[in-house]
């Protein structure tokens, strides 16, 4: 019984160091860690709309598009930065966002849905 109560005072220690440790590099709770890390956004498509209408992001995030609806829709920069091509009903489509910017975007195949993903 003495050597498991050691064991348990062992790893709590050690434990506690990693905390430590951990507090030490990262900042508390790791928030240092977490303001580098890239984010990923959703924006849903459905009702022939895109939700948000207006994202906002840092550079380096990634965002991805759902299509809830019954027939494929685009996300196309009016700039032509970027262009998803048709995505599928219940089909996604990925965008790493690099360049920071306003990018005004529609669906190609429907012009009146629009939006605006913000890059910071």
């Amino acid at each position: 019984m003495p050597a498991i109560l050691g064991e348990r005072r062992k790893l709590r220690r050690l434990g506690g160091m990693v905390l430590l440790l951990s507090m030490a590099l990262f900042g508390s709770g790791g928030a240092a860690l977490a303001d580098r890390a890239p984010a990923l956004h959703v924006i849903t498509i459905e009702a022939m709309r895109y939700t948000p209408q207006t994202l906002e992001v840092k550079a380096g995030d990634t965002v991805v598009w759902e299509n809830k609806d019954a027939f494929p829709h685009t996300a196309t920069a009016e700039n032509r930065s970027f262009d998803s091509g048709e995505i599928a009903a219940d089909g996604t489509w990925k965008f790493k966002a690099a360049r920071k910017g306003v990018f005004n975007y529609v669906c190609t195949l429907h012009p009146t849905m629009k939006a605006t993903l913000v890059v910071k």
